[in-house]
């Protein structure tokens, strides 16, 4: 049985897509505990453009509130200190030879607060996103069943359906805004 004007797993797949999203502007979210993601956004100016840090050096959390950068080449490692130094973040590197210790500075309370509403600002975004893609897909299953393309009973159950996705994925928007909640409230 074809899933008549509309694919639900392509819906899905863009809900989901979403969910990423989200997932991906969270984890850059720092919160007081060292993550190598933390430094995935800084880009380096290296060899005249600019490139992701992870091009440049390896990242590693040796403990849980200090990151370690092993810079491949010597000639990068100022480049690669002025990066993570300009980054807002407010890190502040140490220059070991090749390798650049950066310790994660405790997070005040006003400031976890800050981060909390920035994540639910995402998770907003996120579930926004998702209910657009409902409406395209609802808005898709009331034309066609205008131009007769099908019954109402097939209308009702594919927007169930549709229905069914969107609180199974908002449902996992919360699901991934609590735990970064957490993470973020946790001294």
């Amino acid at each position: 049985m074809s899933s008549g004007p509309i694919d639900i797993s392509d819906l899905k797949r863009r809900m989901q897509g979403a969910i990423a999203v989200l997932k991906q502007e969270l984890s850059g979210l720092r919160t007081g505990r060292a993550s190598a993601s933390l430094l995935e956004p800084i880009q380096v100016d290296a060899y005249g453009s600019h490139m992701p840090l992870n091009q440049v050096a390896s990242v590693n959390v040796p403990e849980p509130r200090l990151l370690s950068v092993q810079v491949w080449d010597r000639g990068m490692v100022s480049a690669v200190e002025k990066a993570i130094r300009d980054s807002n973040l407010g890190l502040n590197p140490q220059t070991e030879g090749q390798v650049l210790r950066v310790r994660i500075p405790e997070l005040t309370q006003d400031r976890r607060q800050e981060l909390v509403k920035v994540a639910h600002k995402y998770a907003e975004a996120a579930r926004v996103s998702v209910r657009h893609v409902r409406r395209d897909g609802l808005d898709s299953l009331k034309k066609a069943e205008k131009d007769g393309e099908m019954s109402s009973d097939d209308l009702d159950r594919l927007a169930d359906q549709v229905q069914k996705a969107t609180d199974q994925s908002i449902s996992e928007i919360d699901q991934v805004l609590s735990s970064k909640e957490k993470e973020i409230l946790a001294v």
